[in-house]
């Protein structure tokens, strides 16, 4: 079967389409049930978190060395870390770690 690359692109362009519009079309009334609002406030978080957790896991190509970053970036971020600092704490955390282990 030969790859046409005109229909990846025309699926691709109906699939995000549909997402983009479909909203626009079920809810045309103001949507004031707050439990709803928050489930859609919190949507956008979650799809990131669900997206990052297993690159962060998987990056060192070790799990274990993963999951060592990962504990240590969750530590310096509850003691107040700024951001840099998180990031370069789970640096240091997988490179000690490979370098230990």
């Amino acid at each position: 079967m030969k790859n046409n690359v005109y229909v990846y692109i025309i699926v691709m362009a109906l699939v995000t389409y549909l997402v983009r519009v479909l909203p626009l079309a079920v809810f045309r009334k103001e949507i004031r049930s707050t439990f709803i609002k928050s489930f859609l406030y919190y949507v956008p978080y979650v799809t990131l978190s669900v997206m990052t957790f297993p690159a962060i896991i998987t990056a060192s190509g070790n799990t274990l060395y993963g999951l060592i970053g990962f504990s240590v970036a969750l530590i310096v971020s509850l003691i107040k870390g700024s951001l840099p600092l998180v990031a370069v704490s789970a640096c240091l955390a997988v490179y000690l770690s490979s370098l230990i282990i």
